[in-house]
């Protein structure tokens, strides 16, 4: 690909806005509580851009359009469920969970059953679904800045883990805040005004050329295209197709001249492919490939599949680390629910533009269900829609915002590990989040170089799906359900990991040995959660229940109104409460109930 300025221009400047807002916010950072929940002073706008601004991955800005681009009608699961987890959330969680006055996940655990055990259990729990979201969000760095600079994939990596740990070393939960929030009208700013642009293209100039989404057949090149195959795909060709090949097809030496007759092929790494004008588009893996198919949601696998997303994404949003760690920072119940009001209506103005995109990617960059990298799509689309200046200049945008999104995510993974690493493992002073800020960059960053990458919504959604299996029922049992004992809680846990886990192991051998596995191996949350529900709910009646005159107490105060005042946050009992220390605080960034 032609080298852009205009992408390096605007990731830099991502990169070096972010380090200076995490520097100047980081000068009223002193004590624990400022690390870990930031004061409990974030208004509710504030922490909803910056809810959405870490919520809003590598997975929604690139890889969203990536999946309709291929999968059509199916893949529109991933923006309804994304935003519509967080009803659950408002309903049932956000609130409560802060009157408990916990600080992190495990403290909750402990508060709400007074186990130790338990509190060390879901801690171990953190760290994985925390590393399971943040790999993805690695391997999409690197593959970003490959795509604009010649840098190997794990070059990316290493800046964006950088960049965060030094921002989280500043002021861990304060200084990604006002970084998050920020990054959240970057994001939005970067993918909503290059749609607009390529949708006034796209109307006032279409090509001819262009086919009709709607269309029975499938997509053709536009052009004479030449592919280069970067990782092993398994292709499916609708008709007979001549292509001029240099490598391995079927494990056999490829040729100029050959066709590739109807049906499924194995394409190996390196490959390259040269299709003639009009020829029609081989699909990749489960990608549709007429557009009829495309535009209807099928059955079979694909419906079980879908059908287990939605448990994933639903009930995985009620249970993910970094999402609940905004709920500590409010000042108050109603304020957390303010909150997740506002973080519904962020996310609705958002996901529309990523679904557009890849509609139009459909039509003009059919070529990447081919190559396997459908998560690009956003980055190829401008310059395949215009060849000019103003198409880089688009694409640079896109670069910036994409590049915003892994920072983002990154950031509040990392706080949320960090601060369990931190309070669990060590003392929990401001020293010790430091030290295990550096550590938990390291392990996911040797991860994300070392496993092969894949789909970045793959791994994001088998996060949400260990979320889903075994935080969601601690959390929505363990708040409205008095039953719930230590040993049903636990051993939920214990089994939706074993579950999930199970499943995702079995994928990833899957994507070695010809992609065997079938769809509740892909996405194992339509079986897990409610197994594990019913089981929680099986071995609670059957042990030794909490007194009840302790379990009254902690439900009066989970449940209470906020006005009686009878939240007790368990930080300022252990940490003390933040000091000052003489600092003037940052410009705009003071804190006020709301």
């Amino acid at each position: 690909m032609e080298l852009n300025p205009w992408a390096i221009a605007g990731m830099a400047a991502v990169g070096l806005f972010t380090f200076w807002l995490g520097h100047a916010s980081s000068r009223s950072a002193v004590s624990t509580p400022d690390f870990l929940v930031a004061r409990r002073a974030v208004r509710a706008r504030r922490n909803a851009a910056a809810l959405a601004g870490e919520y809003l991955s590598a997975a929604s800005f690139l890889g969203i359009a990536g999946l309709v681009l291929s999968d059509g009608a199916g893949a529109l699961w991933y923006p309804v469920g994304f935003t519509a987890g967080f009803l659950a959330v408002l309903l049932f969680v956000a609130a409560p969970l802060r009157r408990s006055g916990a600080y992190t996940l495990p403290d909750f655990a402990e508060a709400r059953f007074g186990s130790r055990r338990l509190r060390g259990l879901c801690a171990v729990f953190v760290l994985l679904v925390c590393y399971l979201y943040l790999i993805p969000q690695l391997q999409g760095a690197g593959m970003v800045l490959s795509y604009v600079l010649p840098v190997p994939t794990w070059v990316g990596a290493i800046v964006v883990i950088a960049v965060v740990v030094v921002n989280v070393l500043g002021g861990g939960m304060r200084t990604a805040t006002l970084v998050q929030a920020a990054q959240y009208w970057i994001k939005l700013f970067a993918i909503a005004a290059p749609t607009f642009v390529l949708c006034l293209v796209f109307f006032i100039a279409r090509p001819d050329h262009a086919e009709r989404l709607d269309a029975a057949r499938t997509p053709a090149f536009t052009a004479d295209t030449t592919v280069h195959v970067q990782t092993t795909v398994r292709m499916t060709v609708q008709e007979s197709t001549p292509v001029a090949a240099e490598g391995r097809i079927d494990n056999v030496g490829a040729h100029s001249g050959m066709v590739l007759t109807k049906g499924p092929h194995t394409v190996d790494k390196g490959t390259t492919l040269r299709f003639p004008e009009g020829t029609s588009v081989p699909a990749v893996g489960s990608a549709k490939s007429a557009n009829s198919d495309w535009l209807r949601f099928g059955g079979g696998q694909d419906a079980v599949e879908a059908y287990s997303l939605m448990f994933a994404l639903f009930l995985g949003a009620v249970g993910l680390p970094h999402v609940l760690a905004r709920f500590y920072t409010s000042p108050d119940g109603r304020a957390a629910r303010r909150t997740v009001l506002h973080v519904l209506a962020l996310l609705g103005a958002f996901y529309v533009f990523p679904t557009v995109l890849g509609a139009l990617s459909r039509l003009y960059v059919p070529e990447l269900m081919v190559t396997g990298r459908a998560d690009v799509a956003v980055l190829d689309l401008p310059g395949a829609m215009l060849s000019t200046t103003t198409g880089q200049i688009l694409t640079g945008v896109l670069a910036a915002g994409a590049f915003a999104a892994f920072l983002a995510t990154s950031s509040g993974l990392l706080v949320s590990l960090s601060g369990v690493i931190s309070t669990e493992v060590l003392t929990g002073r401001v020293r010790d989040f430091r030290w295990a800020a550096v550590l938990c960059g390291i392990i996911p960053l040797a991860a994300a170089i070392a496993l092969r990458p894949s789909e970045i919504t793959v791994g994001v959604g088998m996060a949400f799906a260990l979320a889903a299996s075994t935080f969601a029922p601690l959390l929505l049992l363990g708040i409205w359900w008095r039953k719930l004992t230590v040993a049903g809680a636990a051993t939920g846990i214990v089994l939706g990991g074993i579950l999930v886990l199970g499943a995702f192991t079995l994928s990833i051998v899957s994507g070695y040995t010809g992609g065997w596995a079938p769809a509740l191996v892909r996405q194992p949350a339509l079986l897990s959660v409610p197994v594990v529900f019913l089981v929680v709910l099986l071995v609670s009646r059957a042990t030794k229940q909490q007194p009840q005159a302790e379990v009254n107490a902690i439900f009066l105060r989970l449940h209470a109104p906020d006005p009686l005042g009878l939240t007790k946050d368990r930080d300022t009992e252990r940490f003390g409460p933040p000091r000052d220390q003489g600092r003037k605080p940052l410009r705009g960034g003071r804190h006020r109930r709301q």
